[in-house]
């Protein structure tokens, strides 16, 4: 069974981002598709050190939530990043989550279906969703999309409600995500998955 992993990066479990994530998920649940929450806005999270003993270790040199969750990272065939909008940025504690967790994680995520999700009482909702989906392009992983931008309005739950065309976004977004996860795996299976080339690293280490 396809599996997606839903990550909430507010502090409110049961907030306007777990209200759009909500959405998404019973969509899943009828296409067949497996999910998880994990919940990131709520918990202490510290930020990446570029000490690089990842790089040896294979994890994280901070043994918390990123490590925990790694191997439903690994495991999953498509992964949704929810955030509240923060002075027109993603939740600080998330950042530094997906931080260490994208660069702390030796697997590919190559093919990976994401989708980025923000909610918002007003503005910053369209600078917070580009910052999410810069983990994804980097990735090898394809960025899902619906029939607007992946947002919610509202400053309650209840006020997300009222926002009938959000909703319908978080549904149309995870009808498409799970098209595009299976679609991939039927694909995976036919034809292999593309080669990806890793020879150059430019950082102009002559200084020139």
């Amino acid at each position: 069974m396809a599996k997606v992993l839903l990550f909430n990066g507010s502090p409110h479990t049961k907030g306007c981002t777990a209200r759009a994530l909500n959405e998404m998920i019973k969509v899943f649940e009828s296409e067949g598709v497996e999910t998880k929450i994990v919940e990131i806005g709520n918990k202490s999270v510290r930020g990446c050190i570029s000490c690089n003993t990842c790089g040896e270790r294979g994890k994280c040199v901070f043994d918390d939530l990123v490590n925990e969750t790694a191997p439903l990272f690994e495991e999953a065939d498509g992964v949704v990043i929810g955030s509240p909008v923060y002075y027109g940025s993603p939740n600080g504690t998330l950042l530094a989550f997906l931080d260490r967790l994208f660069y702390s994680t030796p697997f590919s995520k190559q093919m990976k279906i994401g989708a980025a999700v923000v909610s918002c009482r007003r503005g910053g909702n369209t600078a917070s969703f580009d910052a999410l989906n810069k983990y994804f392009t980097i990735s090898s992983m394809p960025v899902a999309s619906s029939t607007y931008w992946n947002q919610v309005h509202g400053f309650t739950p209840e006020d997300v409600e009222k926002d009938l065309e959000g909703l319908q976004t978080m549904r149309n977004l995870a009808k498409n995500m799970s098209f595009m996860i299976k679609a991939v795996s039927d694909a995976k299976d036919k034809y292999g998955l593309p080669e990806n080339e890793h020879a150059f690293f430019t950082s102009f280490p002559d200084g020139k």
